[in-house]
């Protein structure tokens, strides 16, 4: 893991797949310790849980990924967490 101010993570921070993308889910848990992990629900997908180390950035209330290092379940799910949107609304 880089030098990621993990501890200042929160509930309900928006989770990115690139820094100035489009958020595709939020926080809902954070966990210390052994488990070290995020759980991060992304939209049309549910809950997945996300190691610290694949935590690139952490800055106002936002949290940025890389993509490499998440469980490749994820990737597919961010892929397609905007595909119900009605576009224009």
């Amino acid at each position: 893991m880089s030098n990621v101010r993990t501890d200042t993570i929160q509930i309900g921070f928006q989770v990115f797949a690139a820094e100035g993308g489009e958020e595709f889910g939020a926080v809902r848990a954070v966990h210390a310790g052994g488990r070290a992990e995020l759980i991060v629900y992304v939209e049309n997908a549910g809950d997945f849980p996300v190691p610290y180390k694949a935590i690139k950035a952490v800055h106002d209330g936002k949290v940025v990924l890389d993509m490499k290092a998440v469980d490749p379940s994820l990737r597919e799910a961010v892929r397609h967490a905007h595909e119900r949107e009605t576009k224009g609304l």
